[in-house]
């Protein structure tokens, strides 16, 4: 079809016309509303950035000759930011004659990696970096899933306790 009658077709509909495949040959042109296209693709490249996974590595430190107590309670945060779904880099941090024993740092990361086990998993396992020991440790996929479920059935239950008490009064 000819440029003029497809601009004259576009002008009558009150569309625009718009060149979908310069490349082709005969170039491809379609008639339709452009700022409404525009805004659709703006409004769908909107909502894909916010489906994005966000992706949050949070960092706990130690050292070699840890007191249990305090094994535990850094334990007890890695935990908590596994069943929040974020990634964990747990840094061992060696000081003058501990750098000679990289073993204890490593026997240590191995002994959390198996305490967490139930909630993660090591995404990339022991390395010695200068002074410093890295693990990365992931939440299982499905922990991740099953937890939303959770927190939304508390809400539930608690409107309907709260219902079915105020009819007994």
């Amino acid at each position: 079809m000819p440029i003029g009658k497809a601009l004259e077709l576009a002008e009558d509909a009150g569309l625009d016309l718009v060149e979908v495949a310069p490349m082709a040959r005969p170039p491809v042109c379609k008639l339709m509303d452009y700022g409404k296209f525009k805004y659709e693709s703006a409004q769908k490249a909107r909502e894909a950035r916010r489906n994005q996974a966000l992706t949050v590595i949070k960092e706990m430190k130690l050292r070699p000759k840890i007191d249990p107590h305090d094994y535990e309670t850094k334990k007890g945060h890695v935990e908590r930011f596994l069943k929040a779904g974020d990634k964990v880099k747990v840094t061992i941090m060696f000081r003058g004659r501990e750098q000679s024993r990289p073993e204890l740092g490593f026997r240590l990361l191995q002994r959390l990696a198996d305490d967490i086990s139930p909630l993660g998993f090591v995404e990339s396992s022991p390395k010695q970096d200068g002074r410093n020991m890295i693990m990365v440790v992931a939440p299982h996929r499905s922990g991740k899933a099953t937890k939303t479920p959770r927190d939304s059935a508390p809400e539930q239950d608690a409107p309907a306790t709260a219902d079915e008490s105020a009819p007994t009064e």
